[in-house]
């Protein structure tokens, strides 16, 4: 699934799925002014941006991130008590 194909309710259920490689490039860099790249973890151990953040790339450099594969998001379980 491509983003211009995602219904604004779809935007909060997916995000865009990395490599290792890529979650690496990526942190502690900023996509737009004061916004930084917050790769994690779902329940699958996948690393993965939120849309928003793909959306908001404005770097020409990370570009490429708007070109991501698109993922069902799954968060992994608190393990609050």
């Amino acid at each position: 699934m491509k983003l211009t194909q995602l219904t604004a309710e779809e935007k909060l259920l997916y995000v865009g799925l990395l490599t290792e490689t890529q979650k690496n490039e990526l942190v502690g860099q900023l996509y737009a002014p004061y916004s930084y790249y917050n790769p994690i973890q779902d329940i699958n151990d996948n690393w993965i941006i939120s849309v928003e953040e793909i959306e908001q790339t404005i770097t020409l450099e990370f570009m490429w991130i708007k070109e991501l594969p698109l993922i069902p998001y799954t968060a992994k379980p608190s393990n609050e008590i």
